[in-house]
């Protein structure tokens, strides 16, 4: 459990920030100066009223013993979760200097957190009667579940249609036609309820006149979504893993299948990603005696962020279950048994080659595979021309950093946490190259988020 004296560290704490605008603001309200009246519990909540610009300051607390990952209160406006005030309040908590005194809850605090944990009970209640209702009628289901992958399939068949005419006409007519041409296919693929579909058609709508080789992109992207079409029509001839994922990749939802796994499961990286209707939130986790790196998803409304956040470089003693397909990495995040609690456990490393290796492999089993994750064990941020790249310490071998991850200013936390020496890096190891997320010094433990 989160006690008064098992305190995280800043990097743990700004690791939550939804966004690097957050993290800067957070930081500069992680001094005493603006607070006043905090506190923390034995029981992880931690509480503090902080200074506006108004007369009346902000109310801000955290419940950091909720096993599902902290939740947060403040009375300001902000939309964002955690805020800046809940940010600079965790790190004035992790400094230890005495800013935050163990002290009982006011009742403001107590009432939220035992309204709080109410809520959680009756949710609990409400998703075990959606559950047993949905079981009761098998037969109601299975002809839904047969409309849906008609209307795919007829979907499916149409857009190899679109396909094979931009092919007999030119790449170079994609270019002319515009991005309303794909727009208007991603609609026919909304109607045939394949959202899978939809991501990829639209993606293949803005890689023309994207730069130079984007003919060369186009043509690799269109072959992708050829091969997934021909998967969708030709699934009943598929073995069952591969059928599975060609479910999951045309956008069938699926539940978790696989048996309940315990396990100390060590936080290794979250970091979100949007558009204009979702914010997506990814979550790797490494389980210290299954050696089992899985994936958490959550799922939050355009311009708000999920509400499961866990910090990283903490475990749980949690039970995951596998998703169908995807060679069974995506878990679905079950029993929390305590709350997150810090962990000298590390992700085993392998070399670059390895990480590359490992890569391939997975293409087999699932050619639409972006990454991979991968522990990169004693490795140097050394420059490659106008970019960076991961080199061995051993000078054996040597990984590009992808293009988006080079450009990131978390880029430098890692430089700096190396110095020219050996670090321990987790990422996502892909076709485009490594995207560092988390690092750790030879000589620490303590992670470093480079997100």
């Amino acid at each position: 459990m989160t006690q008064q004296g098992v305190r995280w560290s800043a990097d743990q704490v700004l690791a939550l920030a939804p966004d690097a605008a957050s993290r800067k603001a957070g930081s500069k309200l992680g001094a005493a100066g603006p607070w006043s009246e905090a506190g923390c519990s034995g029981e992880g909540a931690v509480w503090g009223l902080c200074a506006g610009s108004g007369s009346t300051p902000y109310r801000t607390a955290v419940d950091l013993a909720d096993p599902s990952g902290p939740a947060y209160l403040c009375s300001c406006p902000s939309r964002k979760f955690p805020c800046k005030h809940a940010l600079g309040l965790l790190l004035l908590w992790s400094s230890g200097d005495g800013s935050v005194p163990g002290a009982e809850p006011p009742a403001w605090v107590a009432q939220w957190t035992r309204e709080r944990r109410e809520r959680a009970e009756r949710k609990r209640a409400a998703d075990e009667g959606a559950a047993a209702s949905s079981a009761a009628d098998p037969e109601a289901a299975r002809r839904r579940a047969e409309r849906r992958a008609e209307r795919i399939t007829a979907g499916a068949t149409e857009l190899e249609q679109r396909l094979a005419d931009l092919l007999r006409s030119g790449l170079a007519s994609a270019e002319q036609a515009g991005y309303g041409l794909w727009e208007e296919t991603a609609a026919r693929m909304v109607d045939a309820q394949a959202p899978g579909l939809v991501a990829r058609v639209r993606e293949l709508g803005a890689i023309p006149g994207s730069g130079p080789g984007w003919p060369v992109r186009l043509l690799e992207e269109c072959a992708l979504l050829h091969l997934l079409d021909q998967g969708w029509l030709r699934r009943e001839e598929l073995p069952e893993d591969l059928s599975a994922t060609v479910r999951s990749r045309v956008g069938l939802p699926a539940a978790p299948d696989g048996p309940p796994v315990r396990d100390q499961w060590l936080v290794l990286a979250q970091y979100d990603t949007g558009d204009a209707k979702l914010t997506t939130r990814r979550i790797w986790l490494y389980g210290a005696a299954t050696d089992r790196t899985a994936l958490v998803l959550s799922y939050g409304a355009a311009g708000r962020a999920p509400e499961l956040t866990l910090p990283v470089g903490l475990a749980l003693d949690a039970e995951v279950s596998a998703y169908p397909g995807d060679s069974r990495r995506r878990v679905s995040l079950g029993e929390l048994f305590a709350a997150p609690a810090p962990t000298a456990v590390r992700p085993k490393g392998v070399t670059t080659g390895q990480a590359t290796a490992r890569y391939g492999e997975a293409l087999r089993e699932d050619p639409w595979l972006e990454s991979v994750p991968v522990t990169l064990e004693s490795v140097i941020p050394t420059p490659a021309g106008d970019s960076w790249q991961l080199a061995d310490a051993d000078g054996a071998g040597a990984l590009p950093l992808a293009p988006a991850a080079a450009a990131r200013p978390g880029l430098w936390r890692l430089v700096a946490l190396s110095g020219g020496a050996a670090v321990t890096v987790f990422g996502e190891c892909g076709h485009r190259g490594f995207t560092p997320l988390t690092a750790w010094a030879q000589d620490t433990g303590d992670a470093v988020p480079v997100f």
